[in-house]
């Protein structure tokens, strides 16, 4: 049973309108042709991402957010991944934006890595940030802002 599911380790965080987030994301992964099977999204602190970062790709910075890739079909999503709430707050005040949506463009980006999108490179990169404002956009069809 293909499932999306939202965990805390670290801090205290509530996401806000969980169903139709889930149904967004599970749009976004089959309108580029891909299977949801499992999605983790692990909601915490600046530390707790900074350890994974160190731990597992041996980086000693904080980030936003870290994607792993658990997938063993090609177009078959598993996954965990890693959101800074602290970061996505921070993220949110500079780039003059809610946390919700914030929150919002960090879980795409990470969904969008899952499916093939790079943001290594400035063509890369482009191509990413216009993927996630496309799908950003596409919220309110399924009921979600």
């Amino acid at each position: 049973m293909p499932a999306i599911s939202f965990f805390t380790e670290s801090i205290s965080y509530n996401l806000p309108q969980k169903l139709k987030i889930k149904k967004w994301i599970k749009a976004t992964i089959e309108k580029e042709g891909f299977k949801l099977q499992e999605l983790n999204f692990i909601f915490c602190s600046d530390e707790y991402l900074l350890s994974i970062n160190q731990q597992y790709l041996n980086h000693d910075t904080y980030t936003d957010i870290i994607t792993f890739d658990n997938s063993e079909e090609e177009k078959q999503i598993v996954s965990d991944i890693f959101i800074s709430i602290e970061r996505v707050k921070e993220n949110a005040k500079t780039f003059k934006t809610s946390e919700f949506d914030e929150v919002c463009r960090i879980m795409i980006h990470g969904t969008l890595h899952l499916l093939g999108y790079k943001d290594k490179g400035k063509a890369a990169k482009t191509l990413m940030t216009q993927k996630e404002d496309e799908y950003l956009a596409y919220r309110p069809q399924v009921g979600l802002i």
